[in-house]
């Protein structure tokens, strides 16, 4: 199962429990009470995602159906099933991993929410939520904080307050409320009630009555089939089930990072590590094994579907080198689309710049296939084409008088079928140069051998060959000049687009923290409203400082924006600069004089 869930490359709806845990809950959440709702009444946008049930150490892995995984853990205080189990440490680290874990969390008490339901929570929460002692401020965790869930089973109370009814919701909300007092057991029975209100801005309560009346039959819940089970139990499940499906969310790791099945499972490896070598799970170096592992893995996508797509769009050899590069363009904007989407807090552009560089390396593997494609196709062609002329040459046909015009008709016949082949190739013309200056010697002694040219005609006609030949070979210069151009263009084109889809990506992570930001500032704000109201004026006056530095926090994302992308720019430029051979205006001034060279040439002659 574990290898299942690392597998996947699917967005997760991580959901944890912890508490009281039976078969007949982890039936219920995996639709066994009720039908799970379809997809087109589903309250998520992602397609084809699985739901993940899921916790931390100690836990349990279940495969459910449809990609849905259940990892739940043993409940608080349980005995233990070895000797690392049943005691508080352990349950707070389970408590801790479940948080980490988790895009909603799910706790799980008897009968009611009461001091003691409350006392359960409170170890855990001295070890599992971040300490100020760390200097991090709390908002960053309500940023990762899952959705928390209070299921209250073998609910007996009436859900009424001061004589009127209540909704679950409204229950949990009252049982929250603080406690007015210094007592240092007032303050101590506050705490979960302050972390709970502070870190889970998005709470849910659901309370189930008895799943059986029959003491018989309660006794042996585990082996009760579902049919036995209450009704008003069965509806219970199917409002829980249908809450958890609909409003079910993305794992996120802060700033809008969604994790997968394989980005999940190097989380809970480095969450696990970090406890096993006695110190306190660090989400950020979490975050940043995710991003090495995440970013590395977005470079082999990027780089795959460009050498798939490259191998699928083209037959070798093109026609011109602009079309391959026309592919390579395309199939490269795709590449860095597949590479941005797949990749997070590459900040160094250290994963793009390998991008950059691998795409520039399997380019050049093309190009050269395809002129190899072209000079192998050409070759063979002009080895059949010739062949008459060559036996005309060795049958002696040329050296008769009169014998160099036939052959110079002979070989512009040649030229002219060459010529006329389709799908020759980038190296159709070099292929062709190459082939009449092997026919130099061949063509001079046939010269010297036509008695119907006096000496002074045959000077002037071999003056002619070289003039000819050296026509040649400035179109062929001629030509590599140009596809140098074209390549040159390719780099800019590509410099522009990288920058183009790195800018787009960083307006949606800077949109994506700027809402994330206002969406804990708007919490800190309500909270410190209802302590206002709840007469608890300490604890408002002390939210003031958090909430104006984030404020700040918000400020400083706007404005410093500018700076942010400039220096991005510079990391890109600087690595399309280091891909030249020398630096960039200096290989832009070569090109100036070679064009120089060629019109010096051309007013020559």
């Amino acid at each position: 199962m574990r290898g299942e869930l690392c597998s996947t490359e699917l967005l997760l709806w991580v959901t944890a429990s912890h508490g009281i845990w039976t078969q007949h809950d982890e039936s219920c959440l995996s639709g066994g009470k009720t039908e799970q709702p379809d997809d087109s009444k589903s309250g998520s946008t992602e397609d084809s995602q699985p739901d993940i049930s899921a916790c931390g150490g100690g836990g349990h892995c279940r495969a459910i159906s449809d990609g849905k995984v259940l990892l739940d853990e043993p409940p608080v205080g349980t005995e233990p099933c070895d000797e690392h189990q049943g005691d508080s440490k352990s349950d707070s680290w389970t408590f801790t991993l479940a948080v980490l874990l988790s895009s909603c969390f799910v706790y799980n008490s008897m009968s009611t929410i009461n001091h003691q339901a409350l006392e359960q929570l409170q170890y855990p929460s001295r070890t599992g939520s971040p300490s100020s002692d760390d200097g991090e401020d709390s908002a960053d965790f309500v940023s990762f904080f899952p959705d928390f869930v209070w299921i209250v089973r073998d609910f007996m109370l009436e859900l009424e307050f001061d004589g009127h009814p209540i909704t679950e919701d409204e229950y949990l909300e009252n049982a929250l409320r603080l406690i007015p007092g210094k007592d240092p057991q007032i303050q101590n029975s506050n705490m979960p009630r302050e972390m709970i209100r502070s870190f889970f801005p998005k709470r849910k309560c659901f309370v189930f009555d008895r799943p059986v009346t029959s003491r018989k039959l309660l006794v042996h819940m585990e082996d009760v089939p579902d049919n036995q089970l209450d009704e008003s139990f069965q509806m219970q499940c199917k409002d829980f089930c249908s809450y958890i499906f609909t409003h079910a969310k993305s794992k996120t790791v802060g700033e809008g990072i969604t994790v997968n099945g394989a980005g999940l499972g190097t989380l809970a490896v480095a969450y696990v590590d970090t406890i096993n070598s006695g110190a306190v799970p660090c989400l950020e170096n979490a975050v940043m094994t995710l991003a090495e592992r995440e970013n590395s893995e977005a470079v082999k996508k990027a780089v795959a579907h460009y050498r798939k797509q490259m191998a699928q769009r083209m037959t070798l050899p093109t026609d011109t080198l602009q079309g391959l590069l026309d592919v390579h363009v395309a199939c490269e904007r795709e590449a860095i689309a597949v590479f941005m989407e797949h990749s997070f807090k590459d900040d160094k552009r250290e994963f793009q710049k390998k991008l950059v560089v691998t795409i520039q390396i399997k380019k050049e593997e093309f190009l050269l296939q395809n002129e190899e494609a072209s000079v192998k196709y050409c070759q063979a062609e002009l080895q059949k084409l010739s062949e008459p002329l060559m036996e005309s040459f060795m049958e002696g046909t040329f050296f008769a008088p009169g014998g160099h015009k036939f052959y110079l008709e002979a070989r512009d016949k040649l030229e002219q079928n060459y010529m006329q082949l389709p799908r020759k190739g980038v190296k159709a013309n070099e292929v062709l140069q190459s082939f009449l200056q092997s026919q130099a010697e061949m063509e001079e002694a046939i010269l010297q051998a036509d008695k119907a040219f006096a000496d002074a005609e045959k000077a002037v006609a071999a003056e002619r060959a070289q003039k000819e030949a050296a026509q040649r070979e400035q179109e062929l210069l001629k030509e590599k000049l140009k596809e140098q151009e074209q390549k040159l263009e390719v780099q800019e084109r590509s410099l522009k687009e990288n920058l183009a889809q790195l800018e787009e990506k960083m307006d949606r992570e800077r949109e994506d923290l700027l809402r994330q930001q206002e969406w804990v500032l708007e919490h800190k704000l309500k909270m410190q409203e209802e302590l206002l109201t709840e007469g608890f004026e300490k604890k408002f006056e002390a939210l003031t400082s958090e909430i104006n530095k984030l404020k700040e926090d918000i400020e400083r994302t706007r404005n410093n924006y500018p700076s942010m992308i400039a220096q991005a720019i510079d990391s890109v430029r600087t690595i399309y600069i280091e891909l030249q051979p020398g630096s960039h205006s200096v290989f832009r001034l070569w090109l100036k004089l070679l064009r120089e060279t060629f019109r010096r040439f051309e007013n020559s002659s």
